[in-house]
């Protein structure tokens, strides 16, 4: 909510002042999608020196999945992915992983985070000279948004649970961002929501909310972006007769489903599928309870989830998660994989998964198998960041469990990788998607406040989400005359 006392006209007046004087550029979906598009003396800017990781406004231009995997100076290429082999995986499915590691911060969230913020700023709903945007979130999400409200020259308020991994708080300290620690852990998301209901209530018009389970502009950075580049690495290895059969991600904020949305257009016959933590089973059995998969919240569905495009559900243990963690990043993990036939290469670059990402991973394989997919058969999941977020958390384990052995590689390779199962899966029914959809109610209409014709209309109206998905374009439109306002393109274009 703006000030009362202020218009939008004269809040974006100031946001344009801001930039001006910031010398700010906002990318466009379109750019982000295809850097291609970027101006050719804003590409040399970055590949002067900036590294990816720099408070710098440009890096505003690599929130896309084509940086040059580089730390610094790089330019764009193509997508970054690992495709896993059969030695790794135990299926004959392919399956491709897009990666987190190669954004600013090292995870894809700061795409979830530039469109909420940006679409606000750029329409004069948020003014950066008198408020704060804060950022509700269990870990990447307020890391991103923390950085991008940096690069844009906005105030920040992160709020996450207090035991998330010591990486997430270092970093936000480091960014200059204001944090408020919430008790729990991963699964705690009310305790958030509360939260920032008291700070809204305490500090008024000062706190601007963009929050990731209902602010449209996560799945629509994901449908703009993410699923463009999964039809880009499919049709660039796409084999005669092969298929872009599935797509596997955890739930979470149901940001990156968004991408999803965007391959059921252009390959209608895939499969989509969601997972969560078997510790906490709320689409599969409308449960609850805590789990260490650091990534992904849960005990709600996301009003931003579009649970008709769902076909699956599946359940991942994080003890499992866990393991994998150790297996693929300890020295004992690495050599025995190698043992095992899985390519140096591959294994040299297991470091780019994350906990959730491992989680994506696992489900990803859990697909394959329950499908019964062959060689013909394309499977898609995301890296969302990296090992770099969980150093403290392999060196908890070491401490809790000891040297990790060639025993313990054995065993969770054979049994907990070339061993994952379809055990707590659910393709779903009509029924079983409704019943997801409105458990929605409990969390948005009663307690946030939402509107159940909304709420029915994202079930009822066959074009609703079709047009949530439109507003790429409008907000290219939006952004294009934010920067001609700001004329800071223009020094570049001189």
């Amino acid at each position: 909510m703006a000030p009362a006392n202020n218009n939008a006209d004269q809040i974006l007046e100031r946001a344009v002042q801001r930039c001006r004087d910031n010398n700010i550029i906002i990318p466009t979906y379109s750019q982000m999608a295809d850097p291609g598009l970027i101006p050719d003396q804003i590409r040399q800017a970055l590949q002067s020196g900036i590294g990816l990781w720099d408070i710098d406004p440009l890096n505003l231009f690599r929130i896309t999945w084509k940086n040059e995997p580089v730390e610094r100076g790089g330019g764009f290429g193509g997508v970054n992915y690992l495709e896993l082999p059969g030695e790794l995986t135990g299926v004959k499915a392919r399956i491709f992983v897009l990666l987190g590691k190669y954004f600013p911060t090292g995870s894809h969230k700061v795409g979830a985070t530039f469109g909420p913020l940006v679409e606000k700023l750029v329409t004069g709903r948020f003014d950066p000279t008198t408020q704060k945007v804060l950022w509700p979130s269990t870990g990447n999400y307020c890391r991103g948004g923390a950085y991008n409200a940096r690069l844009l020259e906005c105030p920040s308020i992160a709020v996450l649970p207090e035991e998330m991994s010591r990486e997430r708080y270092d970093w936000l300290a480091k960014i200059g961002s204001e944090v408020i620690k919430t008790p729990g852990g991963e699964s705690n998301v009310k305790e958030i929501y509360d939260k920032v209901k008291e700070l809204q209530a305490g500090r008024g018009d000062e706190i601007v909310v963009l929050n990731q389970f209902d602010e449209i502009g996560n799945a629509l950075w994901h449908y703009a972006v993410t699923g463009p580049a999964m039809e880009v690495v499919f049709l660039s290895n796409r084999e005669p007769g092969q298929r872009l059969s599935a797509l596997f991600l955890t739930q979470g904020s149901a940001g990156t489903l968004g991408a999803g949305d965007y391959l059921r257009g252009n390959f209608p016959a895939i499969r989509v599928a969601a997972g969560e933590a078997l510790q906490c089973p709320t689409l599969l059995h409308s449960g609850f309870g805590d789990h260490r998969i650091e990534g992904i919240g849960d005990k709600h569905v996301p009003w931003i989830h579009n649970v008709r495009n769902m076909d699956l559900v599946a359940a991942i243990d994080d003890a499992v998660v866990l393991r994998l963690l150790r297996l693929f990043n300890e020295p004992a993990g690495q050599a025995y994989l190698t043992e095992q036939g899985v390519d140096p290469d591959i294994v040299g670059k297991l470091h780019h998964f994350g906990i959730s990402s491992i989680a994506n991973i696992m489900g990803a394989i859990k697909l394959a198998r329950y499908y019964e997919y062959n060689e013909r058969d394309t499977v898609f999941t995301v890296a969302t960041d990296s090992l770099v977020m969980y150093e403290s958390r392999l060196a908890e384990a070491r401490e809790a469990e000891g040297e990790y052995t060639e025993t313990d590689a054995a065993v969770d390779f054979e049994g907990r990788l070339l061993g994952v199962g379809t055990d707590n899966m659910l393709e779903l029914s009509y029924n079983d998607k409704k019943r997801m959809h409105n458990l929605k109610y409990f969390t948005w209409v009663e307690q946030q406040g939402k509107d159940v014709d909304e709420l029915d209309a994202q079930w009822y109206d066959d074009d609703y989400w079709t047009r949530q998905f439109a507003l790429a374009e409008e907000w290219d439109r939006q952004i294009t005359a934010f920067n001609e306002r700001t004329g800071v393109l223009k020094k570049y274009l001189s």
